[in-house]
């Protein structure tokens, strides 16, 4: 049962996030001297002894930290200036690293199964053939944690869990949060029961240790989460298996996440004369991501101390959103000539995304203790999720522009900016009655969006930020599209079928160009890979197939494949139903 002080922290007076760590005081990402701070991370990372940051972080020890610490140190000590020569670091990381991959051993699924129910329900052939290769995908993304990680987890920067989990895949080759969300979805769509279930443990195991679940896999990943979809894990899971043993046995696991992002990344709003509590993402660490570390350390230079921990937190703030990086989080937000990462504010927006999705956390954590007979507990998550739709209709709610808009802390005003996250409150249920569901179907069709016959773009800024326009991602038309779907209106329903066809038609030809799933899309043109940002797209991938099979799920029986030789016959097509829509009365 928890404690009276515990459930305190589902009303209003909720401490501000960053309050225990001062400007110009924030702790390293973690407490690692290899992997997450100190002098051998910064020389390793600003040698440039690989193309990506990554890479390094993501080596195993062959010897004990304090072993390599010591050798370091010998070296450093005997070096004039302090500073090894490329070459130096280049030996001694040879000599004290094994190369990335190490932690994991391949694994297929037990319960994998080459004819899931779901390819019953896809009409179009080649739609099913396409399942089919998703299915397969399975079996390479597939990864199980060495014992040894377990046993000696200081000599490694991933972090263990125990059960075995879906990659998203490229250079991400450790289990990431909100992916998983997505993958878990495709998993249970396939059939793979067991093995979402044993993802769902794992992030549980996440929580007991950590209290909150880490941005992805590694340890320097640790201070700092992405969106909070655990809770809509286990209601997917429980959809497919009525697991009420595990529900039981996880539900104060589900609590302690919720109590995190109640506790450390809250923010009262007084608004309209009121004081609403919200919730915006706010990372208190103030070095270099270890795995951006040069690009960290460049966009800081000439900053006094003070202002360099506030930027580098800032741009972990934005990294735990997922939206790394956006127009969306600058302030001020300078035309797209002139964007700066130095802008980056991200504690100062209240995101509508993660309010949405707390809103539903709140919901289903009152119906998952009303289910396991905790009326007690039921009632004051019910009380809390009233109050986000009163919040999220008080302060995010933009009645001219007929949808719900981030809220700049700084500014206070809302941001006018098109993002598809204005419209995830449709698919969180948040509290959406007929009027605003409609009145968000017309600011879609007013934004511009929608001539984007490849997918909704992430923003309409050109800034060479993989989180804006040319870019579209997965997760994002998913949430859109599941959103419109729910409408009670039938114009917002065949639109969401529409966004839906022309997204499967784009991954299906970019798929049979490459033989391979991208973890973003470019809108503009016929569609291919995207691009833009701190790396190149990635294959697997992951939350990318996920989102297909969810929408091949969702369609199956109305769904077609385009002929592969006409894509630009087939981007008319789309564009033409877009524009019908937008201009057809509701």
């Amino acid at each position: 049962m928890l404690s009276s002080a515990w459930w305190a922290l589902l009303g209003i007076s909720i401490a501000m996030p960053g309050q225990a760590a001062a400007a110009g005081n924030f702790p390293p990402p973690c407490d690692s001297q290899i992997y997450c701070t100190g002098e051998l991370l910064r020389q390793v990372q600003l040698s440039e002894l690989y193309a990506d940051d990554k890479y390094f972080v993501d080596m195993p020890l062959r010897m004990s930290p304090d072993k390599v610490l010591e050798d370091f140190w010998q070296l450093v000590n005997a070096t004039p200036t302090g500073d090894l020569a490329k070459q130096q670091l280049e030996m001694f990381v040879k000599t004290h690293f094994f190369p990335p991959g190490q932690e994991f051993e391949q694994w297929e699924p037990s319960d994998w199964t080459p004819s899931p129910a779901l390819l019953e329900r896809i009409s179009d052939e080649r739609l099913r053939w396409w399942a089919q290769e998703l299915n397969a995908k399975w079996k390479q993304l597939g990864r199980k944690v060495k014992a040894d990680v377990q046993a000696s987890p200081e000599n490694y920067s991933l972090i263990y869990v125990p059960h075995p989990l879906m990659v998203p895949g490229g250079r991400f080759i450790e289990y990431y949060y909100w992916d998983s969300f997505w993958v878990i979805q495709g998993l249970l769509l396939c059939d793979l029961t067991a093995t979402a279930k044993g993802m769902i443990q794992n992030f549980l195991y996440l929580v007991e240790k950590f209290g909150h679940i880490p941005n992805g896999g590694r340890v320097y990943y640790q201070r700092r989460s992405q969106p909070p979809l655990l809770a809509l894990m286990m209601e997917a899971y429980l959809e497919r298996t009525a697991d009420l043993a595990f529900l039981n046995e996880s539900i104060h696991l589900l609590d302690e996440e919720y109590r995190f992002w109640q506790e450390q990344r809250a923010v009262n709003v007084s608004w309209g004369g009121q004081q609403h509590t919200l919730n915006r993402y706010r990372v208190p660490a103030g070095e270099p991501r270890p795995e951006a570390y040069r690009r960290d350390a460049a966009l800081a230079r000439g900053l006094e101390a003070g202002a360099r921990q506030e930027l580098w937190a800032e741009l972990q703030g934005a990294a735990e959103s997922g939206w790394d990086f956006s127009s969306r989080w600058l302030l001020p937000p300078p035309p797209p000539a002139r964007a700066s990462l130095r802008d980056t504010q991200t504690s100062a927006a209240v995101p509508v995304d993660l309010n949405a999705v707390l809103c539903r956390v709140e919901a289903l954590l009152a119906a998952f203790h009303a289910r396991l007979g905790h009326a007690e507990q039921a009632q004051r998550f019910r009380a809390a999720h009233e109050r986000r739709v009163a919040a999220l209709r008080a302060v995010l709610w933009d009645e001219e522009a007929g949808v719900w808009l981030d809220f700049n802390l700084r500014r206070r005003r809302r941001n006018p900016a098109f993002y598809p996250s204005n419209l995830t409150p449709l698919w969180a249920e948040c509290g959406v009655d007929a009027a605003a569901a409609e009145k968000a179907l017309r600011y879609l069709q007013g934004s511009g969006a929608l001539t984007y016959t490849n997918g909704l773009p992430t923003s309409l800024a050109h800034t060479g930020e993989q989180w804006d326009l040319p870019n579209a991602w997965a997760p994002l038309q998913h949430m859109v599209i599941a959103g419109l779907a729910k409408s009670p209106s039938s114009k917002a329903q065949e639109l969401a079928f529409t966004l839906a066809q022309n997204w499967v038609r784009m991954n299906l030809a970019v798929y049979e160009t490459y033989q391979a799933m991208f973890e973003k899309y470019d809108v503009e043109g016929d569609g291919s890979p995207g691009a833009g940002g701190e790396y190149a797209v990635q294959e697997g991938f992951g939350w990318t197939n996920g989102v297909a099979l969810q929408l091949l799920d969702l369609y199956g029986n109305r769904l077609t494949a385009a002929a592969s030789s006409l894509p630009r016959c087939w981007a008319w097509v789309g564009a033409f139903l877009v524009v019908f829509l937008a201009q057809a009365p509701l």
